[in-house]
């Protein structure tokens, strides 16, 4: 171990350190930037205006619907994948990755076409009366495609790290499948499900693209924090200071994720 530390520490070349500060800069002075337009006087009275306040409210609850479906359906694909043949899981893997690499804009174009009124399946479902594209629900569906991948791939490499040794045992002691799945397999991926879950939120209350495309932007109905924000930018809708003020809470959630991502990190050093 104390080898392995020593090695870990070599000395570098020194002028790395150019680059990397340069790299680092490059990502930190955007944020800074931001934090230094926030009028803080009036923060609290930004963030609690009628539009503000709306769109604040359907940001959370619309990103808590769409991580609790997440969990519901990403989960049991998750473990499915962890436990396929290489072959079958890998075409798997590709077809969960896509919307991660997939311009946003694209994700909701794609949804407007299965959903919209022009399709086979938005026909269906405008004849049953549950019109989908530029509804609150579709504000969901958006924020599920593009969150789910990342539930999927936390809790799939959690289930796929911890082996099989300890269910072969289980089911060897004679419990069940189901006794199985809720004892073994899915403690043993817990740290895994809790980061994926919060990844998953955040990456919901900050979507933007498809749900531009596939929900719109009605205030109250389908505009999200990101779409307020845009909407400020352009000049219309509230204002730029709670613009700039519902921008900055984006930015306290993203850092408040990354930390308790990193706080339930399996294996985590101190």
């Amino acid at each position: 171990m104390a080898r392995t530390a020593r090695l870990a520490r070599a000395p570098l070349p020194r002028l790395l350190a150019v680059p990397g500060i340069l790299a680092l800069l490059f990502l930190v002075l955007p944020l800074a930037a931001l934090v230094a337009r926030v009028e803080w006087r009036t923060l609290w009275a930004d963030v609690t205006t009628p539009a503000a306040v709306s769109a604040l409210g359907l940001s959370l609850g619309t990103a808590l619907v769409a991580t609790l479906l997440c969990v519901v359906v990403g989960v049991p694909l998750a473990i499915l994948i962890a436990r396929a043949r290489s072959s079958v899981a890998s075409v798997l893997r590709v077809l969960v990755t896509i919307p991660l690499v997939l311009p946003p804009m694209v994700g909701g174009v794609a949804l407007l076409f299965l959903y919209g009124g022009s399709s086979p399946v938005g026909e269906w479902l405008d004849r049953a009366g549950l019109a989908l594209p530029f509804t609150t629900a579709a504000v969901v569906m958006a924020q599920v495609f593009v969150a789910l991948p990342f539930l999927v791939i936390s809790v799939e490499g959690a289930v796929r790290t911890a082996g099989t040794d300890y269910e072969r045992t289980a089911a060897a002691l004679g419990a069940g499948r189901w006794m199985t799945l809720r004892r073994v397999t899915l403690p043993l991926a817990a740290d895994g499900i809790v980061a994926g879950v919060i990844l998953c939120f955040a990456r919901a209350i900050g979507e933007f693209g498809a749900t531009a495309l596939f929900a719109g932007n009605a205030p109250g109905v389908t505009q999200t924090m990101p779409l307020a924000i845009y909407t400020a930018f352009n000049g219309s809708g509230i204002g730029q200071g709670p613009a700039v003020a519902l921008a900055l809470l984006l930015l306290v959630t993203v850092l408040v994720v990354l930390l308790v991502v990193r706080g339930w990190r399996p294996g985590r050093m101190s």
